[in-house]
Order: C-alpha cells, then sequence, then structure tokens
C-alpha cells in the first residue's frame, strides 16, 4: 500500500524545489524569476514558420476572462479561461480575441490550428516569434 502523505500534494501544480537539501536546486520543468520558482512555459511554445504555436488549455463557461490562466506541467499547455459557453464556436472565438487582445494585434492574425473542438488546442500567433512571444507572457 501507497504512503498517502509520501504523495500528497503531488498533482497541485505547487512550485517546489527537489528535495535534496540544496536551496538552489530547481525543479524539473521550473525556473526562477526574480528568486521565486514559476513554471518554465517555454515548451508549451513551438516556432512555425508563420509564427508561433501556443498550447494552451481551454476552460470554457469560467467567471473571468483570463490568459494565461496557469501552466500544466504535464501536458505542456498554457491555461486559458473564457466566460463563453463550449456552443457554436462561441468559446474558440472568445480564445481568439482574448490572445489577441493579450498580445495586442489584430484577431486576424490569431487561428485555431488544431483542437477545435477539444479543450486542449494549438494556437497560431502570426508574426511573433517564439522568444518575443514568451517575453509578452
Amino acid at each position: 500500500m501507497r504512503d498517502r502523505h509520501a504523495r500528497q500534494g503531488l498533482n497541485t501544480g505547487e512550485e517546489r524545489q527537489h528535495a535534496t537539501g540544496d536551496p538552489g536546486a530547481l525543479m524539473p520543468g521550473y525556473i526562477s524569476v526574480f528568486g521565486a520558482l514559476m513554471p518554465d512555459i517555454a515548451d508549451a511554445l513551438v516556432e512555425d514558420r508563420h509564427g508561433t504555436l501556443i498550447a494552451i488549455e481551454v476552460t470554457a463557461g469560467a467567471k473571468t476572462n483570463s490568459f494565461p490562466a496557469g501552466y500544466n506541467t504535464w501536458r505542456k499547455t498554457i491555461g486559458c479561461r473564457v466566460t463563453a459557453p463550449a456552443v457554436d464556436g462561441k468559446a474558440n472565438r472568445a480564445v481568439i480575441s482574448l490572445i489577441s487582445e493579450r498580445f495586442s494585434i489584430p484577431a486576424a492574425r490569431v487561428t485555431i490550428q488544431s483542437g477545435a473542438l477539444s479543450s486542449q488546442k494549438r494556437v497560431l500567433v502570426e508574426g511573433i516569434d517564439r522568444n518575443d512571444l514568451l517575453e509578452r507572457l
């Protein structure tokens, strides 16, 4: 039987250090930003010949619109919350609008490349390279 206490908090996504005792050691997939541990969201971004693809995980029908809204280290996806329901493409249009507003670009430069009927999507942001997009996030 597994020890429940040893597994407690395993899937919480909290920023933690290795159990090595070394305060400078970082958990895999995390970076240090101004002394705080933050997930390394660079794995969710892939450069494309037209721009950058972002792996996102959408929560439709949320209380508020939010992007980025967390990071799933296992799926390597950035969270995106939209108030629009997942009906008749409303959530997809809200995602495009939210991302275009976040990066201050026209909505025509943001397209859903895959996952139109799924909560996990690949979104292309045209004309912005991976490093620039990472800085803007």
